[in-house]
């Protein structure tokens, strides 16, 4: 039996001691090579290991605690690496442990294993960063097609800024608001850059409506009046058919934003859910930047004017449950409203 049980040490590269008076070690198996440059001629007598292995030194303080408790279960010191004779790095483990009524104390070289191991975890720390900086590549890429995404959004609203009274502040605004909304609704990420350019987009179809009405002042006929509702199918048929998800959106948004809660709008007379949300939110938005800001065919609002009119169409032309979600972020609404508007729009452009 001790024949099999130095051949299983040797086996497994441990060395077997137990715990002598004055904090010494007695070696109880055979040698192992690799131990025999660390203990020199003291590997047949007592030893003190604490000596030798400095980093055992805070061990031993738990390891004297284990044994007083005479728990057989194994108490690992962790790993830590010593240099042998030949300069290489060996990777030592200890374990405390009560056997038979003695303080026992194993030492294990771990040898290819470790090295294997931490070679195994290096793979997989240079796999994560290679993925992280993957990611990162494709996170900057993905930014500059939203980036780009968002100019083409510009400059086709702009096609319609230059016929109409709308500012770009505005259509800026709407997006804004819109991507707020869409934040506050616990929307994806894409959903939300997505509103934030497509909704700005909402009255692009008017680049097809006659200046004599687009920029008539005073109230249309019911004639001119039918031909400005055709703004909405206009620009839906810009938009559509693109397979680009923000501008199936825009086109969304384009074509549903004058419909109504109740079904009373146009031009499909929609009615609830019916219609797409975010043409629901961008009709919330929409009407709340109009009414808060002056025009040249109107004064603003107060904005406690403006949410009184817009709390009394909820349920006819708005959605009531938006309208909540859109009264709960009201303070982020405000500070768009202070951040994008005219003043700055003329000082950037200048």
């Amino acid at each position: 039996m001790d024949k099999l049980l130095a051949n299983i040490c040797a086996s497994l590269n441990i060395a077997v001691f137990c715990q002598r008076p004055n904090d010494s070690f007695q070696l109880l198996s055979p040698t192992p090579d690799w131990l025999v440059f660390f203990l020199g001629q003291s590997v047949s007598t007592e030893c003190a290991l604490t000596h030798t292995f400095p980093y055992l030194t805070c061990f031993i303080d738990d390891a004297e605690q284990h044994w007083q408790a005479r728990n057989a279960t194994p108490l690992s010191s962790g790993v830590w690496v010593e240099t042998d004779e030949l300069g290489n790095e060996i990777a030592i483990e200890a374990n405390a442990l009560w056997v038979d009524g003695q303080a026992v104390l194993l030492l294990n070289n771990l040898g290819e294993k470790y090295r294997k191991e931490v070679s195994h975890l290096q793979q997989l720390r240079e796999g994560l960063l290679t993925q992280e900086k993957l990611e990162n590549e494709v996170q900057k890429r993905t930014l500059k097609i939203k980036q780009r995404e968002e100019e083409i959004a510009i400059k086709l609203v702009s096609l319609t800024s230059y016929r109409d009274e709308e500012t770009g502040a505005h259509v800026k605004r709407i997006g804004l608001y819109a991507a707020a909304m869409g934040k506050a609704l616990g929307w994806e990420t894409q959903q939300i850059d997505d509103i934030r350019i497509a909704a700005p987009m909402h009255d692009i179809g008017k680049i097809g409506i006659p200046d004599r009405i687009l920029l008539k002042k005073g109230k249309l006929t019911d004639t001119e009046f039918a031909i400005m509702k055709r703004h909405t199918e206009i620009g839906a048929k810009m938009l559509q058919d693109s397979h680009i998800p923000v501008l199936d959106m825009a086109a969304d948004i384009a074509l549903c934003h004058h419909e109504k809660w109740d079904g009373s709008g146009y031009p499909r007379g929609l009615m609830g859910e019916e219609i797409p949300v975010s043409a629901r939110i961008t009709a919330i938005v929409d009407i709340y930047d109009a009414l808060v800001h002056e025009r040249v065919y109107k004064k603003a609002l107060s904005e406690a004017e403006a949410l009184e009119l817009m709390e009394s169409m909820t349920g006819s032309h708005l959605d009531a449950k938006l309208f909540e979600v859109f009264l709960g972020i009201l303070p982020v609404m405000r500070r768009i409203r202070q951040e994008v508007n005219e003043i700055n729009e003329l000082l950037v452009s200048y």
